[in-house]
């Protein structure tokens, strides 16, 4: 999609536990943000929709609490997508050049020959996105346009995703009379918001803890070179801490957020809290060490499950930046300082940047996603992931995404 000065985006990141809406004006000076809006969401569970009709009203609050703070309507959305049916691989292609210099239509026929792979029938192309591409045997080339030669190579990672999946988001965004504009991995999203480029050209990776999944996305030399999704997030931690000290998930969500620390040894021992009662009784006071007890373990069996999938892709020697840590999990105490003991790695928390307007509301790294959709709808005007002629085009059990690989 192209963006102009003066336009208005939104984008929603639709999560398992909250959906987030925020509302951006293009101005000559980079991206406002005008509006913002959350609600609690219900029918999503690891990324995928359960019940249209919950998740719909989720989705609906957030964006009419996002238009009061903006003051307009929108009829349009940038949306994520996310899941344990996320795939990710790196493919090569090949096209000779037809044209005294290289121009986009031969950028698009050595991506589409990249994208000559095998894929069962029920997913999709989400993103064919350019590592690099070679002309004439000369490596490194970042955009090959206006170039002279004959023989053009890309190399490129793409990420699939179920077709159900997505058709499903598309149902909620359209009940609430809707457009989906674009649709974008919700990791490659979040990349836009806290990353630095030059993070990415030294290599790094990005966790997104979520509610229902944990996102990664690894970065070498400028480039995305492998995506994975864990199915276990934030919601887990939440779990744990209910039972744990019996009382409700809504207070123990509460008491993750503002008392939660990753680390025993980062919290003092004089430190109190208060847990709520599930029987009415008044709140019981114990030590703050007896949360950051329960949060620990697990916090650390995430970090371990994505340390063995970085060891087995073979990218966390190529990572000297490190990992840059995002999602309203990561808000805690002492995240960081234990995702480095774990993983071995520098590690910092990400929160979204480069923008302007209301930020002291979206400074913070719940927001990473939906800052993320409309900085990548900014930066990346050639990609087209959605088409809405084709979706009007499909029958009647659901809207058909349609897929266009272009530049990243």
């Amino acid at each position: 999609m192209t963006v102009k000065i003066g336009d208005i985006l939104a984008g929603l990141d639709i999560g398992t536990s909250k959906t987030c809406a925020v509302i951006g004006e293009l101005k000559p000076e980079g991206l406002d943000i005008i509006g913002v809006g959350s609600a609690p969401s219900k029918g999503i569970q690891k990324g995928a929709v359960t019940n249209i009709e919950a998740a719909s009203l989720g989705i609906q609050k957030a964006i009419e609490i996002a238009e009061v703070s903006a003051n307009c309507k929108i009829s349009s959305v940038i949306v994520d997508i996310t899941g344990n049916h996320i795939q990710g691989m790196n493919s090569n292609g090949l096209a000779h050049v037809k044209s005294e210099e290289i121009g986009d239509a031969d950028i698009m026929r050595v991506l589409e020959t990249a994208k000559a792979v095998r894929i069962p029938r029920d997913r999709e192309f989400l993103h064919v996105v350019p590592q690099e591409y070679i002309l004439d045997g000369q490596e490194g080339i970042r955009n090959p346009r206006g170039l002279s030669g004959v023989r053009l190579e890309a190399r490129v990672h793409i990420v699939t995703g179920a077709i159900s999946a997505a058709q499903n988001i598309i149902k909620c965004v359209n009940r609430c009379d809707l457009e989906v504009a674009d649709m974008v991995l919700s990791s490659l999203a979040a990349s836009e918001a806290v990353i630095q480029d030059d993070e990415k050209e030294l290599g790094c990776a990005l966790v997104d803890i979520g509610s229902g999944t944990t996102d990664l996305v690894v970065w070498s030399k400028g480039a995305l070179v492998h995506t994975h999704v864990f199915g276990l997030g934030g919601n887990h931690l939440t779990s744990d801490i209910a039972k744990g000290l019996k009382t409700s998930l809504t207070d123990a969500e509460k008491l993750k957020i503002h008392s939660g620390c990753a680390m025993i040894s980062a919290v003092g021992a004089d430190e109190s809290i208060y847990v709520p009662s599930t029987d009415g009784r008044e709140p019981r006071k114990i030590p703050r060490q007896a949360l950051a007890e329960i949060i620990g373990p697990r916090l650390e069996e995430i970090f371990e499950m994505v340390n063995r999938e970085l060891e087995k892709s073979g990218y966390k020697s190529q990572i000297p930046s490190g990992i840059i840590l995002t999602g309203g999990s990561v808000i805690m105490d002492a995240v960081p300082e234990l995702c480095e003991e774990v993983m071995g790695l520098p590690a910092r928390r990400g929160v979204p940047r480069g923008i302007g307007g209301m930020t002291d509301f979206v400074q913070n790294p719940q927001y990473s996603t939906a800052i993320g959709l409309l900085l990548h709808a900014i930066n990346h005007p050639d990609i087209s992931t959605y088409s809405p002629q084709e979706a009007q085009k499909s029958s009647v059990i659901g809207r058909l995404v349609s897929w266009l690989k272009q530049i990243v």
